[in-house]
């Protein structure tokens, strides 16, 4: 029996979001039933309980990991790693589909974020392709599915947000992230692989050694900072908010000195728009601790952990929530979600003895896909007006690399080492 507070706070919720008020609104606006029913609440506790969700060390890592990729995109560092993948992978079918790929898994390395890694992405390879005769809605949809990586593949945001809210260690996180990261890739350039060959598109010539190694030398700054970030945080010479300045401080050099295209303007500009942009994410994240607070009070995680006894087996409770996260995913910003979810259904899944590491993998991998699939998908609705094309346009294709996608979250569930060997090994 759902409590009558949390009945109200849900319909509330659903309410504001079908008429289209943003989200951190909505959340808060979800609070009023329960300030009004409950005598103990004031906006004083409310406001306290915002304040607590945010007052976490670790998410000091979140605005910073924000300006280390949004410096390295405006260094350039974007269209060296796309001559690096070029030069790797540009003379396979689908040449620049794959490039498109190898690019994202690069750049989830350096920026943490999949909005970043499609913009950044997008902005120069589906116009590219579709200069090559891609479809435009193909083009798109490798952009947007691809970006998901940028969920996994660490240092990732949203993964800083969850082991925050659920106390379990940054490190391991990152650490679980990279092989159902890589793997997300890999399979998504089988795709790839597949369709270019059914549709008859020819190879092109490989990149001789001279190429390669100057596309190397030109992107291997770049690809130090995950290197630099992932070996501080592993082995424990630094926390993540420690590796993140560090990024920053790393994205500052590359830009002023090594690559010497980051001049003032441009550093007060990125200053700016990092700014708006935590503000954004860090008000969404205190409405959606409020919420969650608000829906331990009223004892649903008691309830759900009840709920989750009566499920034969840990496999079959991974696959629940996950199907919870792939549905919340389709109108919920997956931060959002991560500060909700994470500690809602941690009780029941220690009590059925999974790894809090693999909890959090699968549930991030179940909402990254939740940034192509509408009527969220902001990634796709970012990528589609790069390409200059309405998002249902591109459906078809990415539904396609969807399900691909998708039977790595199953593989993520069926086989826990995925996400926990490399965890295991960190100190």
């Amino acid at each position: 029996m759902i409590p009558e507070p949390v009945a109200w706070m849900l319909l509330m919720l659903m309410a504001c979001i079908v008429m289209g008020v943003p989200i951190a609104f909505s959340l808060i606006l979800s609070t009023l039933p329960p300030l009004l029913m409950e005598p103990r609440f004031n906006e004083i506790l409310l406001a306290q309980r915002i304040y607590k969700g945010l007052d976490s060390f670790v998410l000091l890592a979140v605005p910073f990991f924000l300006l280390a990729g949004n410096l390295m995109n405006a260094c350039g560092v974007t269209d060296r790693l796309i001559r690096f993948a070029d030069a790797c992978v540009g003379h396979l079918r689908g040449g620049l589909a794959h490039v498109n790929v190898m690019v994202s898994m690069l750049f989830a390395g350096v920026s943490g974020s999949s909005t970043a890694d499609t913009a950044g992405v997008g902005s120069v390879l589906i116009p590219a392709m579709k200069q090559k005769g891609f479809r435009a809605s193909f083009a798109v949809s490798v952009t947007a599915s691809s970006s998901v990586m940028g969920v996994i593949i660490p240092p990732s945001i949203i993964l800083v947000v969850w082991g925050a809210v659920t106390n379990v260690s940054v490190a391991r996180l990152f650490a679980g992230g990279i092989l159902p990261g890589i793997l997300i890739g890999v399979s998504q350039m089988g795709y790839v692989s597949w369709k270019s060959r059914r549709d008859g598109m020819q190879p092109r010539p490989k990149a001789d050694f001279g190429a390669r190694k100057s596309a190397l030398y030109s992107a291997s700054p770049a690809m130090l900072m995950p290197l630099i970030i992932l070996g501080g945080v592993t082995f424990g010479i630094a926390t993540p908010t420690e590796a993140s300045i560090i990024a920053v401080a790393y994205a500052l050099l590359l830009g002023a000195v090594v690559y010497r295209k980051l001049s003032f303007r441009m550093l007060l500009t990125e200053l700016v728009s990092s700014s708006k942009l935590v503000a954004l994410s860090l008000f969404c994240l205190g409405s959606a601790a409020l919420f969650g607070w608000l829906l331990a009070y009223y004892g649903v995680p008691g309830a759900l952990t009840e709920a989750a006894s009566l499920a034969p087996n840990a496999t079959t409770l991974l696959f629940s929530i996950a199907l919870v996260c792939l549905i919340l995913g389709m109108i919920l910003d997956a931060l959002v979600i991560a500060v909700i979810i994470g500690p809602l259904f941690m009780p029941a899944v220690l009590a059925a003895g999974i790894d809090p590491v693999h909890y959090g993998i699968v549930a991030c991998i179940a909402l990254s896909l939740g940034l192509i699939t509408p009527p969220y998908g902001l990634c796709l609705l970012l990528a589609s007006a790069i390409g200059g094309i309405e998002m249902h346009d591109a459906l078809g294709d990415t539904m396609r690399i969807f399900l691909v996608t998708l039977t790595v979250l199953i593989a993520a569930i069926l086989a826990p080492g995925l996400t926990t060997f490399l965890a295991a090994l960190v100190i």
